[in-house]
């Protein structure tokens, strides 16, 4: 039987995904990383970005937002504050969520607010770039 990995994906609303998987690709904040079994015990920051999950010929795309993720030699735990399939992503409710962030960003906003729009902008282009990347 081949080694396989355990993926556990964890949003604050839901388990997202969890299974076994033969391979998991995440954006770290220091580029991408790819993850097989028995990869070296490691705890990562993830910023927004693609997360690419694959068994057997199969992959499965999805836009993640920031978090982290814990590796092991057989699991992989993340933990963040968004992740969607990208065949689950409204393209057109995405887009009109990124243009009401930039128009906010116009404002007057406090520091707080504008990490805030910030972050939303990081999220929606994260699921744009994946929605984007799966219609071609």
């Amino acid at each position: 039987m081949a080694h396989t990995l355990r993926l556990t994906i964890v949003t604050p609303e839901a388990e997202v995904f969890s299974g076994d998987v033969d391979m998991v690709t995440l954006p770290g904040v220091e580029g991408e990383l790819g993850v097989f079994p028995m990869h070296t015990p490691l705890m990562t920051q993830i910023e927004p970005g693609e997360l690419v999950i694959r068994r057997g010929t199969e992959e499965t795309h999805m836009a993640v937002g920031e978090g982290f993720a814990e590796i092991t030699g057989d699991h992989v735990t993340i933990i963040t504050d968004m992740a969607i399939e990208a065949d689950s992503i409204d393209e057109a409710r995405v887009e009109e969520a990124r243009r009401r962030a930039e128009a906010r960003l116009k404002e007057k906003l406090s520091d707080e607010d504008v990490a805030l729009v910030q972050a939303t902008l990081a999220r929606t282009a994260a699921q744009l770039k994946v929605k984007r990347a799966r219609k071609r």
